[in-house]
């Protein structure tokens, strides 16, 4: 059921079972490669390492001592680098040391990428999967090997190595080994860098790599085989990919709007913040929050891949609430706590001061705004809010606790970069274009930091044209990234078709932004989705992990169970690669009701990353049902006939009315009796069938 992935966001203490076990972590950053060209080097995997070490030791939900944390990454004069001997003898001591019942995080950052099988019979495309250690050199005729490479194989030899003494092992792999990417936009500082390099680059010839491709393309819709596998073994295997084999994966400097944010990997980012938020959540919980950031952050096409129990919790540890509330350490009227930018903390931010960790919100003695947030921790000064003035004498132990969040709706756009006749004829527009995209878009320079960028391609199938980017300045699938030709348009057409353009992008955006920011709320509805095709007509659930992958003429169906007492409305809608927004039903469930209903087909119109929000809201007695078809892109003008709610007033504040405030609460304090309404988001990928 959808239900079960959903993560809780109620407070939570987090208490920590007392651990027998040892936990111990393998972290490999590969920079530079000194037999490639310094181009060819990365710059995010020696800080992802230094990201995880840190959370290992000091926030994981069990203990990893540090001298249990090996890191092998180069720039450092008190660690190894990432060379494939220091990788081998990293694992052969590890190996040697663990006991039954023990756990292992292993943790790869640098480049992948393919060369011919040196058993093509063992893999069904003919190529190994490869990730590079910082000695990689280049591909032999002669051995059928790339010198210094970690193959798939001996990756998988080296897991079950740990599995088979009974240890559970969790794998993360920031790396990517094919698939392409055009980098339509420099970003400035942002210095993005995607983790796949060409086995040209190695000596690998196209010609040998198009020979060993001997897979018959099959059935899409079966599960991607992982780019590194482990087979049986005593211990638990769980392994998380930054992106499927024929994806890349970017790095950029982050965290978002930090003066001295740095070169990361996205996934790894993305994979810490989600554990500072929810260590107690699943494997399968994560992996989804995961998708949710990068779908509201425009961070990457890519769609990462999961494997294992993903019904286990993190780390074998205890299952536990989202942790919003922090003990914290006062010290001449500053408050420290051991949260911050990774936990979603930012300056400005206002947290409640808590007696006890257990008491209600309400209950708040005063509150404190933070002036100085890190990545690990925040220092605030006491506050006057809501007539509440901070005693001089507080309780021993107090806690600082995150209020509602609050969503930004507005979205920063880079602009090109002048000299080109598309972006010339664009920026002459600009003033134009900036009446037409209304308060919520803010343009700002090429290079700066942005959630969206404009850019040219020279190289692309279109020349004269605007093409809209993610915030990395990579369009991974131009058949999929929109663009607006400037040839056959004056200033004033112009600035309407791009206006026009962003606002579609944006109401999309914004839409995932309340999903993720609303959860699932505290209604006991059952939501469920399934599929069927013209070959087999039965109907089958959908999973939320893997992210399951559909075809032209399959079928979606949906199944709800309303367990509650009181009636629910229920809104299914779909958010394309394109952005269009599909508005596919509404409709009530008395308490006790269940509905199954057909709901759509696949089309081969646009095909990529897609998204299916279900909105449920609880219906107060006599009222209208809700019905949020006013949200669909395709529509000639806003309705204005659907029932006023507190859900629908969100969504108007998301662009889908007229209101022009860029940030707006999550919650409504003037109706906050009784259950929340609830967004469920499932991620699919679409593929041809061919």
């Amino acid at each position: 059921m959808i239900r079960q992935f959903l993560l809780a966001t109620a407070l939570s203490a987090l208490s920590l079972p007392a651990f027998a076990r040892e936990n111990y972590a393998i972290l490999i950053g590969a920079n530079e490669y000194r037999n490639l060209e310094e181009r060819w080097w990365l710059k995010g995997p020696a800080n992802d390492v230094a990201l995880v070490a840190t959370y290992l030791t000091t926030e994981a939900p069990v203990p990893f001592a540090a001298e249990n944390v090996t890191v092998l990454t180069d720039g450092r004069d008190d660690v190894a680098p990432a060379t494939l001997g220091a990788i081998r003898t990293a694992f052969t001591d590890l190996t040697a040391k663990v006991q039954p019942g023990d756990f292992v995080y292993l943790h790869f950052s640098g480049h992948g990428t393919q060369a011919p099988a040196a058993d093509p019979a063992s893999e069904l495309d003919g190529l190994d999967e490869l990730f590079l250690p910082v000695d990689i050199g280049q591909w032999s005729d002669t051995t059928g090997h790339v010198e210094n490479a970690l193959v798939d194989d001996e990756i998988g030899a080296m897991i079950d190595a740990l599995r088979a003494k009974g240890v559970d092992v969790w794998a993360v792999f920031d790396s990517c080994h094919s698939g392409t990417a055009t980098r339509g936009v420099d970003a400035g500082d942002e210095e993005v860098r995607t983790r796949q390099l060409d086995p040209a680059v190695l000596g690998i010839a196209p010609e040998a790599m198009e020979d060993v491709v001997t897979r018959s393309i099959g059935d899409p819709r079966t599960p991607e085989d992982a780019p590194f596998d482990s087979g049986d073994g005593d211990g638990s295997f769980v392994a998380f990919f930054a992106a499927q084999t024929n994806e890349v994966t970017p790095e950029k400097n982050l965290p978002k709007g930090k003066p001295d944010r740095k070169p990361q990997g996205v996934f790894t980012y993305a994979l810490m913040e989600t554990l500072a938020e929810y260590p107690g959540a699943t494997y399968g919980q994560i992996a989804q929050e995961v998708l949710r950031k990068y779908s509201v952050k425009n961070l990457a096409r890519s769609t990462p891949l999961f494997e294992g129990d993903l019904d286990a919790v993190v780390f074998g540890g205890v299952g536990g609430e989202r942790v919003a509330q922090w003990q914290a350490s006062v010290t001449d009227g500053s408050f420290v706590i051991p949260a911050g930018s990774l936990h979603g903390l930012s300056e400005g931010a206002v947290l409640a001061v808590m007696a006890t960790a257990a008491d209600a919100s309400d209950a708040a003695i005063g509150f404190v705004e933070l002036a100085s947030v890190d990545t690990f921790t925040s220092t605030g000064v006491a506050v006057a809010k809501d007539g509440k003035v901070l005693p001089a004498d507080l309780p021993k132990g107090v806690f600082l606790r995150k209020l509602d969040s609050t969503l930004d709706f507005s979205l920063t756009v880079a602009l090109p970069e002048p000299g080109t006749a598309p972006a010339d004829a664009l920026l002459a527009a600009l003033d134009a274009l900036k009446a037409e995209a209304g308060p919520r878009l803010t343009f700002v320079n090429a290079g700066a930091e942005a959630d969206l960028r404009l850019a040219v391609i020279a190289d692309s199938p279109r020349p004269d044209a605007i093409w809209v980017l993610l915030s990395t300045g990579l369009a991974e699938d131009l058949a999929t990234t929109p663009s607006i030709s400037t040839a056959d348009k004056d200033s004033a057409t112009l600035a309407l078709a791009v206006g026009d353009t962003l606002a579609t992008m944006s109401k999309a955006l914004n839409l995932l932004k309340l999903g993720d920011a609303l959860g699932s709320g505290n209604l006991d509805v059952e939501v469920e989705m399934l599929t069927r095709n013209p070959e087999d007509r039965t109907l089958k659930p959908l999973p939320f992990m893997p992210v399951p992958t559909l075809i032209p003429d399959d079928e979606v169906h949906v199944l709800a169970r309303n367990n509650m007492d009181i009636s629910v409305d229920v809104n299914v809608l779909y958010v394309g690669a394109d952005y269009s927004i599909s508005h596919w039903f509404s409709g009530r469930l008395q308490p006790g009701d269940e509905l199954k209903k057909g709901l759509f087909k696949i089309s081969d119109t646009v095909l990529g990353q897609e998204r299916m929000i279900i909105v449920v809201t609880p219906a107060k007695p006599q009222s209208p049902v809700e019905d949020l078809g006013y949200l669909a892109q395709d529509a000639a003008e806003l309705s204005r006939s659907a029932a006023a709610s507190p859900l629908n007033d969100m969504f108007r504040d998301a662009g889908f009315g007229e209101a022009t405030r860029g940030v707006v609460a999550l919650t409504d304090e003037s109706d906050a009796t009784g259950p929340l309404p609830a967004i469920l988001q499932l991620e699919v990928r679409t593929v041809s069938g061919n």
